[in-house]
């Protein structure tokens, strides 16, 4: 593995204030959160965490991706089965049914329909926890459809899912405290990607812990600082390769 199973800090969060302005449509049989620019030629995909396309924390992000000049999109790849705050879940239950032939039943199909139907120019990807692996088998060499990926704090990624993005850029940011991308990991992570050539950055924010970038609250100087340098960072990488695309 690149990065171990989910653990108990995947499903904690706090909600961030703010009113997201997308809408929720049915598109390519799934619950999708809809936002930024009315435009088809650059995509952003949205692979969640646990927490899923409701969560208010990932549709600021969104809308914040929309207003960077993109149209973005979260599928419900977690068929309605969402984690929030409220809820008193038994963490081994959900993991065991979100398996990976699970979800990529929903996460695969969409996007090959965004790619066919909706043809950008430009498709780029973005996994948080659990969605990095589906965000990372986007990028696939042989298989993927998307242009980039760009992911944050990953679980649950194989380190042949890494392997076999060849030559496809990834942007990994990373928490310093981390169960699931752990200092062996982000080192076995980083070997295999010097290994194949590929086309990667890989950030560690020291001080923050799994899942800073989504789900933490930002009172603290040192989570505000790599949340907002994480979303930074994704929107430079995607802007950087979009328009090498479009000037080809």
């Amino acid at each position: 593995m690149a990065s171990n199973p989910p653990g108990k800090c995947c499903f904690t969060g706090v909600a961030h204030a703010g009113v997201a302005k997308g809408k929720h449509s049915k598109i390519f049989g799934l619950d999708t959160y809809i936002t930024g620019v009315h435009s088809n030629d650059k995509i952003i995909i949205i692979m969640t965490d646990s927490f899923g396309n409701k969560f208010n924390n990932v549709l600021l992000i969104a809308d914040a991706f929309g207003e960077a000049g993109y149209k973005v999109l979260i599928p419900d790849i977690l068929d309605n089965d969402l984690i929030d705050m409220s809820n008193d879940r038994k963490m081994e239950v959900w993991i065991t049914k979100h398996d990976s032939k699970f979800t990529r039943k929903f996460s695969e199909p969409f996007s090959k329909s965004v790619r066919s139907e909706l043809k950008p120019k430009f498709l780029g990807v973005v996994g948080y926890c659990l969605g990095a692996k589906y965000a990372l088998q986007l990028i696939n060499a042989k298989e993927g459809i998307a242009d980039v990926a760009a992911i944050a704090h990953p679980s649950f990624v194989d380190i042949k899912e890494v392997e076999a993005i060849g030559k496809n850029p990834l942007l990994i940011s990373a928490a310093e405290i981390d169960a699931m991308f752990s200092t062996e990991k982000k080192y076995e992570t980083e070997a295999k990607l010097q290994e194949i050539g590929a086309r990667y950055q890989l950030d560690v924010f020291s001080g923050v812990s799994h899942g800073y970038a989504v789900r933490h609250g930002t009172s603290c100087p040192l989570i505000k600082y790599a949340k907002e340098k994480t979303f930074h960072d994704q929107v430079y990488w995607f802007n950087h390769f979009s328009a090498a695309i479009f000037s080809a």
